[in-house]
């Protein structure tokens, strides 16, 4: 592949991650978004994943090959739980639509499909902030910035990192990640504007995490920034 080709190919991928982010963002603002909205805005979220795995064919190829380091490991298993919790959420989306797909509706057990996505649409959430946090490195790493500038951005994010961890404790999603809660309790008198400012402190921090987790065994070998 030559190089405008593959700087093109990264291009249309990094928009797609950015994309895929803020229908993710739009996807946890159900009580802003409405059940109609929500269901379109899953079946877009649904085709970009596809895009993106068809985009990233060549890095399924390279997973067996090559030697495995910590890093290499994790960020195939963030990858892995990533795809495999977009793909049971759209199966049970796609089994709760009354709009967007009403043909597909009761493909599962209604209870069942319901307890399950409101469960792994929350775990996707995270493994989606993990997944940013691996790539936020090499994304920055072509940014010339002095030490001050460096410093005040990393402590902006530590910060609104804190306040959405906060937010994500005060919030009760642990108990929809453990199956504890099987309906989500959502405050539609909430201000628009301030759930997507919560949703994406709560995503800055998983990113947060994901970065540290990176910086700490970035000192491995063989990782492919493909996926």
């Amino acid at each position: 592949m030559s190089g405008n080709k593959r700087n093109s190919t990264k291009a249309i991928r990094r928009c797609i991650d950015i994309c895929m982010t803020i229908l993710m963002l739009c996807l946890m603002a159900y009580q802003v978004t409405g059940e109609v909205f929500h269901e379109w805005i899953g079946i877009g979220m649904t085709a970009l994943v596809i895009v993106h795995q068809i985009l990233n064919r060549k890095w399924y190829s390279a997973i067996i090959k090559g030697r495995y380091t910590l890093l290499r490991a994790w960020i195939l298993c963030i990858d892995v739980l990533l795809l495999i919790s977009f793909a049971v959420n759209a199966i049970c989306g796609i089994s709760m639509s009354s709009h967007a797909m009403p043909f597909m509706y009761g493909l599962l057990p209604i209870a069942f499909a319901r307890t399950m996505h409101l469960a792994l649409s929350h775990w996707s959430f995270i493994f989606m902030g993990l997944h940013i946090g691996i790539h936020i490195p090499s994304m920055t790493a072509g940014i010339k910035l002095n030490t001050i500038t460096r410093t005040v951005i990393c402590v902006l994010f530590f910060i609104m990192s804190g306040v959405g961890f906060f937010i994500f404790i005060r919030s009760g999603i642990i108990n929809y990640l453990t199956f504890k809660v099987h309906f989500a309790f959502l405050d539609y008198d909430k201000a628009s504007v301030l759930v997507f400012i919560e949703n994406t402190l709560m995503l800055l921090f998983w990113s947060f995490i994901g970065m540290q987790i990176f910086n700490l065994f970035k000192n491995g070998k063989g990782v492919r920034d493909e996926a």
